[in-house]
């Protein structure tokens, strides 16, 4: 089992020596220490005692102390960021929404988009990024593709995931972010699939679009579906390509 222990006086901390040998007696197999950022002096404290930093949030830090033997089996803090992009595709027109973000190096078109916050769906977030970044007004309608990415520069180093979004437009007049966004635009989608102008993951995307346009969104689509966990009271979303109504409805 973990033993937890919280820095909450230095009274405390100045035992936290006796406090691990009494754990190492007692056969405990980990200890969280979780140090308030007002308390922040007291990590050096900790960490004369073996204890190393697990993961840092905005008004607190947690260490951990593994006292078993061989090394930490605990579990890593998060590793990866989401990024999550949405391809808002007129489909009357043929014309999807483009921008070009400010202060980068390359001014490419790309899809609008940015990080996923916590506690927030990806389609979620597609559809808040679009419209913060451009002021249109769309739906989540499917994932397109996912992006892997590691040793991410914008990531502090971290991994990346990256989702691209198809979003259906319920609003056509742009107001473009001018703090985010140099230019934006309704491009038409067969010039997106061709131009130099452009990221890679944008222009496979356009590809992909174009051929869902043409020949059936069902061909590319990941859709949604929310299903109970094994955690009381909790849910989650499961995306994959739709199935026939015979198999969804085997028991």
């Amino acid at each position: 089992m973990s033993g937890r222990w919280d820095s909450a006086s230095s009274s405390v901390l100045l035992s936290l020596s006796g406090a691990v040998r009494r754990w190492r007696e007692e056969g405990r197999v980990a200890v969280w220490l979780h140090v308030p950022i007002l308390q922040s002096r007291l990590i050096a404290t900790a960490a004369s005692q073996g204890f190393a930093f697990h993961h840092a949030e905005a008004d607190s830090c947690t260490l951990t102390l593994w006292l078993a033997e061989g090394p930490s089996r605990l579990p890593g803090f998060a590793t990866h960021q989401v990024g999550v992009a949405g391809a808002v595709l007129d489909e009357s027109t043929g014309k999807v929404l483009v921008v070009q973000d400010r202060n980068r190096t390359v001014n490419a078109w790309k899809f609008p988009g940015g990080l996923s916050n916590p506690g927030e769906d990806i389609g979620d977030t597609a559809v808040r990024e679009v419209f913060e970044e451009t002021g249109i007004r769309s739906e989540f309608r499917s994932i397109l593709s996912v992006r892997q990415q590691h040793s991410h520069p914008g990531a502090f180093g971290k991994s990346d995931l990256y989702f691209v979004c198809r979003l259906e437009p319920s609003s056509f007049t742009i107001s473009l972010c001018e703090q985010e966004c140099l230019s934006c635009e309704w491009m038409d989608l067969g010039e997106l699939a061709r131009t130099k102008h452009t990221t890679p993951i944008t222009s496979s995307v356009a590809k992909l679009l174009l051929y869902g346009h043409r020949e059936g969104f069902d061909k590319i689509d990941l859709t949604v579906r929310e299903l109970p966990s094994v955690y009381t009271g909790l849910f989650y979303k499961l995306y994959h390509r739709e199935l026939p109504e015979s198999y969804r409805n085997i028991t």
